[in-house]
């Protein structure tokens, strides 16, 4: 059945299915959410164990091996990562994609559960979760003139995240600085000499005095009663008089051996706003929900609580939502530029403004479809999706501009528009579908590309299929039926060819006179693009300009707070200096940022602090994002004591080079010494390496023989300590009610006697024989130790990290092999692939087996399609000769081999294809229907079919234009435009000329003439 002819003898079937389309179209579009990225499960499960004031060696021995060793029987796990610091370790476990999150869950939580028993009886239950929420959207700093910072930090906790997370899609809303409300029992280490009583004795039995438990049931008269022992206290003066029973015999009044006071936990972090001291929060968008929309609700939630409380001042400080929103305007912006811009070249080629707005239909009635196919699938208009779209959008008009241009060429004297019309379709048909279907050869496969980058381009390959889908319906159905009723005869003085056609035709005719000369020529050009590939530099991703850059600060271990806030204070002063900064927003205590591959830790560290550096906009700067950062590390060099990191979301590549080892020492030693060789390198600013860290610790060593004869063990010597210093596990505390919350209790020695190496060796510890001094059974002694231990796969590694400074990763990677450290490698040290020369490896790879899997399938469709197994050898001819335009463009503009740039490559293949199709085609229609010698066949076939291919391949350009010289982009897909358009230019030109000759080569093949 003949759809194109039918659609013209049928129009309201075609009418009424289009408008189905086109209302399904933008009721997806209205409901489609707005990411920045697709929203990925990769089935990977953490586990999270918790011993506060643990040693990192001690918990890698006594935790972190053991729940290795665990996990790593459970099916499908691919890799096992750990971080660990003092007080807590975090395993990741990586799976295979294939495996099912839910499932990996449940038997990692059976692993650990069978180990549970051999790990230490004062670990925190291990958590064991998957990931459930994505990155942070906004953050906000309070203010109340009328609050404290403690009733400021509850007012954050209790109203305004109880408020937000009844917002739909927000996942978390975390607080960044402020304090936490608690009660301290400050003992008196003489009243507790003078009771012979410990700080422990006095934390155990607060603990089981204080507290409130179930008593069963009890049948009083005719009722049933549940049974509660309530023996909590909600009043300071309460607590200070509570009797504590120390012995069997003895009791004592709290307030007598200790000062109860109530005040603030200990602080883990700090906020600074241009620096000033703040209580922030962050709204963190649960993973499925549009950032947008979130921020939205969330604007709207945080209003309605300006208006409850006028006295609160809530002020957005950092914004990511805003370049999301940029992007996405951007992006459609550019969809429509490109959009008109093409319809121009339409319209200045076919100068018929009938012919030029039926070819127009085919741009909304394609892109409406494909948004109606996205929702169904589930995908979001996010940078990917946008990418797709924005990459065929020339391409979507090629079919009808083909469809209406042959129909127009068709119109002639005594033959009606509907007659010229079915016979031009019919004529024209096979070339479009094969057309088409080649984009989809391209297109398709890359969403069938396995690993990670597998789960992002399935969401790019369907949605460029289901538009290039569209527009060959639209292009068969809805565009010979428009042309049948309102095409309008061009007019009759309108020369249908030029000069140009002309001095074409000659050259072609040229050309197949000296074939060899032709193939030689193409030849060099083709080996001298190859030449090129060495001159471009080979990045990942491009560099982007979202106006806001991190500045991450580290301080050596065991760095205090009054350090850490001097240093970001200075930090920010340096920043705010710079005239192309506007604000800094600083998070003391945040999350370590060195990490090694696949770790993760959700543990702050208060020797680490965050700088979110806002931008001033980019039309008031005149520097460039990388450039504001070059400015900031110059500016940072001058502050000593530590060791800075400046780096934007999209900054571009950075280097990640991991080892591993089973031996610790030899593993530290070889990292340290190609640390040093790798800060020779040119081009690598701050380099860094987890091996270099050592924290100070006390060490507290039993005599044995001395703590034997007073009958003390280590046990009782820990938890004297870790009371006294301290406080208690957080887990054991004891705890103050009150009427919206608890407050722990902590019991501890006043802060001098942490500070005072004497005060803690005149410690007393229990025994047999009574209280004896700590000093007189241990010794204490100052040492170090790791500060992080970080292994992968059940093996101690190193990371090391650099950022790159005009200089291309490919190149780094190339330099470092070269290195005697690397090459002279021990044989029980190993390099992991990770970082973003893996991910570059990984898209490489597969993206090689799209584009060879495309060229196959381009093959495939155009042998079923032209019944001939040679002649598809003449369309794919024209393939190599679109990388010198590209890699030219490319190198002029000043930009790289990146992922965008090979997007466009990608797309090149499908043009390409597109234009040697309409030659070839038209050539074998007029040999074997009109019978023509096969050389006026080839003229007659380039005569009639350049038009098409120059208008097809200029509308494509002129698509692209906006995106090539960045309108309303970041500049990630910059790149992929200049490929586009440079490859278009020189495939363009020489296929016309090159696709005769080698047709006639393979003519000669099948004993043609």
């Amino acid at each position: 059945m003949n759809f194109a002819t039918w659609s013209i003898r049928r129009p309201i079937p075609v009418i009424v299915g289009f408008t189905i389309a086109a209302l399904a179209g933008m009721f997806a579009f209205a409901r489609l959410p707005i990411q920045d990225m697709p929203d990925i499960t990769l089935p990977g499960v953490i586990v999270t164990a918790q011993l506060e004031s643990a040693a990192p060696s001690q918990l890698e021995t006594e935790v972190t091996r053991k729940i290795e060793d665990a996990v790593a029987s459970v099916p499908e796990v691919r890799h096992i990562s750990s971080v660990i610091r003092t007080g807590s370790s975090v395993t990741s476990i990586e799976f295979e994609l294939s495996k099912d999150t839910s499932d990996a869950v449940n038997e990692v939580r059976d692993a650990i559960a069978r180990v549970r028993s051999d790990l230490p009886q004062n670990l925190r239950e291990p958590i064991i979760e998957k990931i459930t929420t994505a990155g942070a959207i906004r953050t906000y700093s309070v203010h109340a003139a009328g609050m404290d910072e403690e009733r400021l930090s509850w007012f954050v906790d209790n109203v305004i995240a109880r408020r937000l997370m009844g917002v739909s899609g927000v996942g978390a809303v975390p607080r960044v600085g402020g304090v936490d409300r608690e009660i301290h029992i400050d003992l008196d280490p003489a009243q507790l000499a003078a009771f012979n009583v410990t700080a422990a004795d006095v934390s155990r039995a607060l603990r089981r005095v204080q507290q409130e438990s179930s008593g069963g049931i009890a049948k009083v008269g005719s009722m049933r009663q549940s049974v509660r022992t309530v023996g909590t206290l909600s009043n300071i003066d309460d607590l200070q008089n509570l009797e504590l029973p120390l012995s069997e015999r003895h009791t004592v009044r709290l307030g007598r051996i200790a000062d109860v006071k109530d005040t603030i936990r200990e602080r883990s972090q700090l906020a600074l706003l241009d620096g000033r001291p703040v209580v922030a929060f962050q709204i963190v968008r649960a993973r499925g929900a549009s950032e947008v929309s979130v921020a939205r609700e969330a604007e709207e939630a945080l209003e309605e609580i300006r208006q409850a409380h006028r006295g609160v001042e809530i002020e957005l400080v950092e914004d990511n939502v805003a370049v999301i929103e940029q992007q996405y305007d951007g992006s459609m912006q550019m969809l429509i530029e490109g959009a008109l811009l093409a319809m121009v070249v339409v319209a200045l080629f076919l100068r018929n403004w009938s012919a030029t707005w039926i070819a127009a239909v085919a741009l909304p009635l394609s892109v409406l479809p494909a948004f109606a196919a996205m929702y169904w699938m589930g995908f979001s208009l996010n940078t990917v999706t946008l990418l797709a779209l924005t990459l065929v959008i020339g391409v979507l008009v090629d079919d009808a501009i083909v469809e209406v241009e042959n129909i127009e060429r068709h119109l002639r004297p005594g033959v009606s528009i509907e007659q010229a019309a079915m016979s031009a379709v019919n004529e024209i048909g096979l070339a479009v579908i094969a057309t088409t279907l080649t984009l989809v050869a391209v297109f398709l496969p890359t969403a069938f590309m396995g690993g990670v980058p597998g789960k992002f381009f399935v969401h790019f390959g369907w949605t460029a299929t289901a538009a290039v889908l569209a527009s060959l319906a639209v292009a068969r159905l809805l565009t010979p039926m428009l042309a049948a009723r309102y095409l309008k005869p061009a007019p009759a003085e309108r020369s249908r060819s030029g000069p140009w056609l002309q001095r074409y035709l000659d050259l072609v005719a040229y050309s197949l006179q000296h074939r060899r000369l032709t193939l030689l020529v193409a030849a060099i050009l083709f080996f001298a693009s190859l030449a090129l590939i060495p001159l471009l530099p080979g990045n990942f991703m491009p560099p982007t300009d979202r106006g806001q850059t991190q500045i991450a600060m580290e301080l050596p271990p065991g760095a205090k707070l009054e350090q850490v806030h001097d240093l970001a204070l200075q930090v920010t002063q340096v920043a705010r200096g710079l005239p192309q900064i506007d604000s800094v927003f600083a998070a003391i205590g945040s999350q370590n940022n060195d990490q090694g591959p696949g770790e993760r830790t959700g543990v702050a560290d208060l020797r680490r602090t965050t700088f979110s550096v806002k931008l001033a906009p980019r039309d008031q700067r005149e520097e460039s994002q990388m450039e504001v950062e070059n400015l900031l590390r110059q500016a940072l060099a001058a502050i000593p004591g530590a060791r800075f990191t400046v780096r934007g979301e999209d900054s571009g590549d950075k280097l990640t080079f991991a080892l591993a080892s089973a031996d610790g020492e030899l593993l530290e030693t070889t990292a340290l010494s190609i640390e040093r060789e790798l800060r020779t390198l040119p081009g690598l600013v701050n380099v860094r390496s987890t091996a270099s860290l050592q924290q100070p610790q006390l060490i507290v060593t039993p005599s044995f023989a001395r703590a034997a004869q007073l009958g003390v063990d280590a046990e009782s010597i820990g938890e004297t300590l870790r009371v006294a210093s301290g406080g208690d596990f957080s887990w054991s505390l004891a705890k103050f009610t009150l009427p919206e919350r608890q407050l722990d209790v902590r019991v501890q020695l006043p802060e001098e006697y942490s500070t005072d190496l004497r005060a803690l060796a005149a410690l007393h510890v229990p025994g047999k024989l009574g209280l004896a001094p700590l000093a007189s059974v241990a010794d204490l002694a100052l040492r170090s130790g790791p500060d992080e231990i970080h292994r992968f796969d059940r093996q101690r590694s190193v990371t090391i990290e650099a950022e790159l400074h005009g200089v291309a990763l490919a190149q780094v990677m190339s330099d470092i092999s070269r290195l005697p450290s690397v090459q002279t490698l021990p044989a029980a040290v190993h390099k992991l692939d990770t970082g973003d020369a893996e991910q570059m490896a990984e898209i490489l790879g597969g993206f090689g087996f799209a584009i060879l899997t495309g060229i196959v399938c381009i093959y495939l469709i155009l042998v079923v399609l032209f019944h001939d197994f040679l002649q598809p050898l003449t369309i794919l001819s024209a393939l190599p000769f679109a990388l010198g335009g590209a890699f030219v463009a490319l190198l002029v503009t000043g930009h790289g081999f990146s992922l965008p740039s090979l997007l466009g490559l990608l797309m090149l293949m499908g043009v390409v294809t597109k234009n040697s199709i309409l030659l070839v085609d038209y050539a074998l229609t007029a040999m074997r229907r009109d019978h023509l010698p096969r050389a006026e066949a080839l003229l007659v076939a380039c005569r009639l079919r350049a038009r098409p291919i120059l208008m097809t391949t200029l509308a494509m350009a002129a698509g692209m234009l906006p995106v090539a010289i960045g309108v309303g982009d970041l500049g990630f897909r910059t790149p992929m435009a200049v490929a586009v358009i440079g490859g278009l230019i020189t495939s363009t030109l020489l296929s016309l000329v090159l696709v005769p000759v080698v047709f006639s080569y393979v003519d000669d093949l099948r004993g043609g003439s």
